[in-house]
């Protein structure tokens, strides 16, 4: 019975040494080049190593932290030991030094830092594209990306104000800059961990699954820590809200109410997304109106400031430039367009063509409210998120790996519905071997080039149609399956004003 928890170490452990070992040459395989500063983090070991063995094992890391967090998840399930301790530890060293590496796997993070330097030098990162910026200061420009370099930031304001702050503490150093942007990533992701550990800490089989899920996830720690995705900041800003509705209930409803429409503000205020946990939030409150309009009240205490401060332009880009985004590279739009044009809708444009998967994502979260099961450990809002979320996930055309933080954030706070598991992190495992590892230096025309352009990207279909007909089938069966309670009894948040 304990093979399952060790294997669940062993791989985990793994996966993590590759991880940050690829991170530590990151300048031999990936672009753009950063030039460091002279003493501080971060750090990078100098040397050349093929890009296409990086390839390689980089989808060898993820296949191991699925197998190692699926391994985790079956022992649980069967109320087998697991070394929980160890994966924390383990997890924990793996964080403290991915922060003070460079980022690898995504030049994402790098365009954050470039939008801070536009800031901080006075001009407006909603206007000024990175191309732009490149030419007029290419002193810094060296290390700016090209893939995004045609596109503002499509970010929201206190995401800017957050890079701003990052770029004039680091001073004329992008490479500086990004240590800043992922010390506040990493504690954002600490603070996931501490809330679901402190939430679940009656709820032992919970608690280790919460961890299994999120804290040594080599899957997250990957997207959110080495890559750098802003999207933990929303994950962590939106979960807190979530759940001030469940768990703050001595300070009233109408303050709790406030707090957490204000803090889904702020998520949203980060990326425009996380106005999907707001729908969340809606819904819980959807018998209490004077509640419901103070959460309302409290996101737009955040976001309408923020945005007559920022101007019409960081509106009109947070609203469509990720959109712009998504048109100008290959997604599942295509699909859309041409079922529209079977049912003799022909002269369909891309952007009118996200009707059809907007009536779908609505019509299977209809299904989700009605058939989840209820959260005593979350609340009702984190129920009615993953209802919304999940079916956002699936359906919307334009999915990055990194975006389903949304969904495991919440799954970690929802533990009756564990038969999610089984689909959700097999789903994020090949969603990141076929986004791996970003945009590496690979040889034009090399087997490891054509399968990495062009064949994995074909391929993106097959866990989304997977996981949909899976999720629909749980939804009504209702084998959602919760996790045991084990030798603790279940753990419940104090009774909410809603119940």
């Amino acid at each position: 019975m304990r093979v399952l928890g060790w294997t669940s170490v062993a791989c985990v452990t793994s996966s993590l040494a590759i991880i940050i070992w690829t991170s530590l040459v990151r300048g031999s395989w990936m672009a753009p080049r950063l030039v460091f500063p002279s003493a501080g983090p971060p750090w990078e070991l100098t040397s050349h190593v093929s890009p296409h063995l990086v390839v390689v094992l980089l989808w060898a890391a993820a296949t191991l932290a699925g197998a190692g967090v699926l391994a985790g998840l079956i022992a649980v399930r069967r109320g087998a030991p697991v070394p929980v301790r160890t994966l924390l530890v383990v997890a924990g060293l793996a964080v403290a030094v991915l922060t003070v590496l460079p980022p690898a796997g995504s030049t994402d993070m790098l365009d954050y830092a470039t939008y801070g330097h536009i800031a901080a030098l006075g001009h407006d990162p909603y206007r000024m594209t990175p191309l732009q910026f490149r030419r007029l200061h290419p002193a810094l420009g060296i290390s700016v990306p090209t893939e995004w370099q045609h596109v503002p930031s499509v970010y929201g304001p206190l995401a800017t104000f957050e890079q701003l702050v990052a770029a004039r503490l680091a001073g004329a150093s992008m490479a500086r800059t990004v240590f800043w942007l992922k010390l506040v990533n990493t504690a954002a992701f600490a603070a996931v961990s501490l809330t679901a550990d402190r939430l679940l800490r009656g709820y032992r089989a919970g608690r280790v699954r919460a961890h299994l899920l999120w804290t040594a996830n080599p899957l997250m720690i990957w997207s959110l820590i080495a890559s750098g995705h802003l999207d933990v900041l929303g994950a962590a800003t939106g979960l807190a809200g979530l759940l001030v509705l469940a768990s703050w209930t001595s300070a009233g409803p109408s303050l709790a109410a406030l707090v957490a429409g204000a803090l889904i503000g702020v998520a949203a205020d980060i990326k425009a997304t996380y106005l999907l946990l707001g729908l969340g939030v809606a819904w819980a409150l959807r018998r209490a109106p004077r509640q419901a309009l103070l959460a309302g009240l409290g996101a737009a205490l955040v976001l309408v400031p923020s945005y007559l401060l920022a101007g019409a332009t960081a509106l009109r880009a947070t609203v469509t430039g990720a959109d712009n985004v998504s048109i100008a590279r290959q997604d599942h739009r295509g699909i859309y367009v041409s079922l529209l044009g079977q049912l003799g809708l022909h002269h369909v444009t891309a952007r009118t063509s996200l009707i059809v998967p907007t009536v779908l994502i609505l019509a299977l979260a209809v299904l989700a409210l009605w058939r989840l099961p209820e959260n005593p450990q979350g609340g009702p809002a984190v129920r009615a998120a993953l209802a919304f979320a999940l079916p956002w996930l699936l359906l919307w055309p334009n999915l990055r790996y990194w975006y389903l933080t949304m969904a495991i954030c919440l799954l970690v706070m929802f533990p009756a519905v564990a038969s999610l598991d089984w689909l959700v992190i097999p789903w994020l495992t090949l969603s990141v071997v076929l986004g791996m590892p970003g945009n590496p230096l690979l040889r034009l025309g090399h087997a490891l080039y054509l399968v990495h352009k062009d064949t994995l990207h074909y391929l993106g279909l097959l866990p989304l149609i997977g996981v949909g007909a899976g999720f629909i089938a749980l939804c009504v069966t209702r084998r959602w399956r919760a996790v045991p309670a084990g030798a603790a009894a279940g753990h419940k948040l104090p009774a909410s004003w809603l119940s």
